[in-house]
């Protein structure tokens, strides 16, 4: 008996010993692993300077050209507010709701955190809530999270549990609800709490009653799941159970809390909050970031963007910006439906087997099939309804869709993105980069490459003058097959050509004849023609096939505003360029940009005169004279249409004596319009510029863009204009002349060591 005593006693000293040795090991490994975050060796932790410094950072302001703000860039939401504008019942149903101990811990609730692990870790209560703290929200919501693999959860927590012990130690706790309502994430992608009220409740949050409070309070357990715009009865609910908590903990009657809880959440929701410059703000801050990680304060470290008040000069016009924005939105609110209409039943988004092929190039698909789901269980995730808001062409609505309706109607939206720039400096004036940075945060004008279509015409026929040809050369706008090609044959956008109308090469240019632009490339040769697009500033790789006179390179909106500035610049290729100087908040300079220009074109200044003249002659008489007929433009302008294969892209470059804008109209997926007549450069994108110039035209503070004028031509180069646009055949060689249908391309630049009379009589049919 006693034999067995003993043996038990010492089998519970050997599991003590156990436990207690594997305790030690499991708290040294804790310590340890402690030590090695507090001690930076998973990266900075936040000091008690840097905390304190949180309030004293600086925002840092973006001003245009004419000093107006074009935004501000700071740690707190852009609309932070004072303590004091927070209505009581606001803080009541946030500590009651987040953190009920909130005013009695230091940045950490131990008794929360045992709550926690007994109730939820053990016996699997999950109503028990979590040991979270307001103070540990924000330490999160201020330096946010990184990736450390299988760690990052752990040395993320034991992080921001660092912090908010310094936050605490720092401020006041009226400070930490200040800085929290104001950086915390709300629903509909806002964040601080005077965003989500003006976005709501279309009021400060000083104007909160306790119902939307308590809403607005309710979001933060997960923002899309209680949004009040999508999930108005979800919400609702969740209200009510931010009001029952502040019963609970005595922050509110009874008669109050049935009387708030009585009632349905009413929302007014604001149309008027601003997605306006967002592509441009975006492109400022990751360019300003390059700058200032280069440069060092007197103290060693780098300037801050976000706290060392700052002052970014740009080149862009403030009002001409808002006005090329609101000509974008009001054309396509016009083009779209018509774009839909033209495809009806027949609309690629209609087809099962393309809405599915474009479904699983998305990151949902995607995600689902990384956890191993079959393609008819992730159908069935797609097919599910869901509330969500979309953008229905005209303003953003609230609607019940699956991911395969929300993916239809994404495909059905074209987009545009419009450059303006000053052609003598480069710097730029005004900067879209797509249709609404709500629909796609992708910019077309920092990213995109397309086809460019017949605004890639006036470098060919710049190299053409330079190679001798003349502005009032014929040329037989006759298809040809280019039987070395592929039997390729360029046609004309109209059906049917005159075989014996020969056009001059001017009359070519300002009515975009494709036939005539090819024999034209064909004349003064491939090689040379992208030696003088490059010396134009083109860096993108062009094609070296006999398509390239039609624009079938891919290329971006910045190359051709620097192309056609080229043409107001004598030749010299500006660089484009949006910021002209960075101060600090004292104004002592950090760094300055000047205007510089990157190369000289292969044109001479005489043909660079003509070639703008060729373009005015594209806008009064040729396939963009609508701006004279449609909207009544009398200033000096010129320009060129563009549009490329299936209609899927419409162009229009404009040329005025002091901007150059370039606007493409598309879609993101290159499903083209169905018909030229509405998928054409003239329709599609031309409009956009017309209705921002007229705009500007009606407002004398741009009267020393829209006023000016082109230099007058010289009485030589308008006697090289001064010609028929149209020969017709004589008698006798429409009866016995024969003209080619078939032949291979016979590339000038092939031929150029190939000396002799008949080359040279022969080489270019006039």
């Amino acid at each position: 008996m006693k034999k067995k005593k003993t043996k038990k006693k010492t089998l519970r000293k050997r599991i003590l010993k156990f436990l207690a040795l594997f305790i030690l090991v499991i708290a040294s490994l804790f310590f340890a692993f402690f030590g090695s975050v507090y001690f930076g060796f998973w990266g900075k932790v936040e000091n008690i300077a840097d905390i304190k410094n949180i309030e004293q950072a600086e925002a840092s302001i973006i001003l245009d050209k004419n000093q107006k703000i074009i935004d501000k860039v700071y740690k707190f939401d852009r609309q932070s507010i004072d303590f004091k504008e927070f209505p009581q019942h606001l803080i009541d149903a946030l500590v009651a709701t987040e953190d009920a101990r909130f005013y009695e811990h230091d940045g950490i609730d131990n008794l929360s955190l045992l709550r926690v692990f007994f109730k939820t870790i053990l016996a699997g209560d999950k109503s028990s809530g979590g040991g979270s703290t307001i103070t540990l929200q924000l330490a999160k919501n201020l330096y946010g999270r990184k990736n450390y693999g299988i760690f990052s959860m752990p040395v993320n927590k034991l992080k921001e549990s660092i912090v908010a012990k310094r936050i605490e130690s720092v401020y006041s706790k009226e400070d930490i609800l200040k800085m929290y309502l104001n950086t915390v994430p709300f629903s509909g992608n806002t964040h601080g709490i005077e965003s989500a009220s003006r976005k709501f409740f279309s009021k400060p949050t000083s104007e909160l009653n306790l119902s939307e409070a308590a809403t607005l309070v309710g979001t933060l357990k997960a923002n899309h799941s209680y949004n009040p715009r999508l999930f108005p009865e979800r919400s609702q609910l969740r209200r009510d159970v931010v009001i029952t908590q502040m019963l609970k903990y005595g922050y509110v009657s009874n008669e109050k809390a049935n009387q708030a809880m009585s009632n349905k959440i009413d929302l007014d929701f604001s149309k008027a909050e601003s997605y306006k410059d967002i592509y441009f703000v975006e492109l400022i801050k990751s360019r300003v970031q390059k700058i200032l990680d280069s440069i060092e304060k007197s103290s060693g470290n780098s300037y801050s963007l976000y706290e060392d008040g700052l002052v970014i000069h740009t080149t862009l016009d403030l009002k001409q910006q808002q006005i090329l924005e609101q000509s974008i939105q009001n054309h396509l609110s016009e083009l779209q439906p018509q774009f839909e209409e033209e495809y009806a039943s027949s609309a690629p988004w209609n087809k099962q087997s393309f809405i599915l092929e474009k479904a699983k190039e998305t990151k949902y698909y995607q995600k689902l099939k990384q956890e191993n789901l079959s393609e008819s269980q992730i159908l069935d995730s797609l097919k599910k309804q869901r509330q969500i808001e979309i953008f229905d062409g005209t303003q953003f609505i609230v609607r019940k869709q699956s991911k395969i309706d929300s993916l239809k109607q994404s495909l059905k939206q074209l987009n545009a993105s419009s450059l303006s720039v000053n052609p003598k400096t480069g710097g730029i004036l005004a900067y879209v980069g797509g249709r609404d940075y709500r629909i796609s945060k992708y910019d077309f004008i920092k990213n995109a490459k397309r086809q460019v279509g017949s605004t890639f015409k006036p470098i060919v026929y710049a190299e053409a003058l330079e190679s001798g040809i003349q502005a009032c050369d014929y040329f037989s706008a006759k298809a040809v097959t280019y039987t070395d090609q592929n039997n390729w044959s360029p046609k004309n956008s109209s059906e049917q050509e005159d075989p014996h109308l020969n056009y001059s090469f001017k009359a070519a240019l300002t009515n975009s004849l494709n036939t005539v632009s090819v024999k034209v490339l064909e004349s003064t040769g491939i090689q040379s023609t992208i030696e003088m697009a490059e010396s134009m500033g083109v860096s993108s790789d062009l094609v070296e096939k006999p398509s390239l006179a039609l624009g079938v390179s891919d290329m971006n909106i910045k190359e051709l505003a620097k192309v056609y500035a080229s043409f107001l610049n004598q030749g010299n290729v500006p660089k484009l360029y949006f910021i002209n100087k960075i101060t600090d908040k004292n104004g002592k300079v950090l760094v300055e940009f000047k205007p510089e220009t990157t190369s000289k074109s292969n044109l001479s200044d005489a043909n660079n005169r003509l070639i703008l003249a060729l373009l005015e002659n594209v806008v009064n008489e040729g396939t963009a004279k609508r701006i004279r007929s449609t909207y009544g433009l009398t200033q000096d302008i010129a320009g060129k249409t563009g549009t490329t294969q299936n209609n899927k892209d419409g162009w229009f470059a404009a040329v005025t004596p002091k901007l150059v804008n370039i606007t493409w109209v598309g879609h993101n997926s290159q499903i083209g319009f169905k018909s030229t007549r509405l998928g054409q450069g003239a329709n599609s994108a031309l409009p956009i510029f017309a209705n921002m110039y007229r705009e500007m035209s009606q407002d004398n503070s741009f009267d020393d863009i829209t006023k000016s004028k082109f230099p007058d031509l010289s009485q030589k180069q308008k006697a090289q204009l001064d010609c028929e646009d149209v020969k017709r055949d004589g008698f006798f060689k429409r009866i016995f002349g024969k003209d080619k249908v078939e032949k291979e391309f016979e590339d000038e630049d092939e031929n150029k060591d190939k000396p002799g009379f008949f080359n040279r009589l022969f080489g270019k049919k006039k």
